[in-house]
């Protein structure tokens, strides 16, 4: 089973340009977002683990027009214009994996920033064990990875530089959890 999305060239999509702390400023075409880095757009990642804590990973079809070909976050995606940030990771979740009964935990927000676009990113994560109905228009393929053979293969042009950021952040949050944990023992 796969799952579509309206069929609407991705530059006619409106999206809202918003400032750093995510008040909404315009609405502008995403084709003129992804190419002035000054707009700042929403979007969510969501990591999905499984019970093993292993990390779910999709690979980007050849014809998306960033990262095509690369590993990238489990889900991601533009919030809609009037968009409730967990509105729109739930959204997400059902159109690129088919997920729909995955309770989601807000980790944290940062700035994505590169030479053709800038993206106010919510990160959360899930635990599924069940079955993914990805949009195979969107991915080639989805599997669950190591945390440690993702540290191995950082930097090595596999991953999209958005997920490189990504798992970063994650790492650190974990960090900072585990030293918080051993300071309380």
């Amino acid at each position: 089973m796969t799952l579509g999305k309206p069929n609407i060239s991705e530059g006619d999509e409106i999206l809202e340009v918003v400032d750093r702390d995510g008040n909404v400023q315009r609405l502008a075409k995403r084709s003129a977002i992804h190419g002035d880095p000054s707009l700042i757009h929403r979007v969510i990642h969501i990591l999905v683990f499984n019970k093993k804590g292993r990390l779910l990973l999709q690979k980007r079809s050849m014809n998306k027009d960033v990262a095509p070909g690369k590993w990238d976050t489990s889900v991601g995606g533009h919030v809609n214009p009037g968009e409730e940030i967990l509105e729109a990771a739930r959204r997400e979740l059902k159109e690129e994996l088919g997920v729909a009964d995955c309770a989601l935990n807000y980790l944290y927000s940062y700035l994505f920033s590169n030479q053709t676009e800038s993206e106010l990113v919510s990160t959360f994560s899930c635990e599924h064990n069940g079955r993914f109905f990805f949009n195979k228009n969107e991915i080639d393929e989805i599997a669950f990875w190591d945390i440690d053979k993702i540290r191995e293969k950082l930097g090595r042009n596999i991953f999209s530089n958005h997920f490189e950021k990504e798992i970063r952040a994650y790492l650190t949050l974990q960090s900072q959890k585990n030293i918080k944990t051993a300071r309380r023992k």
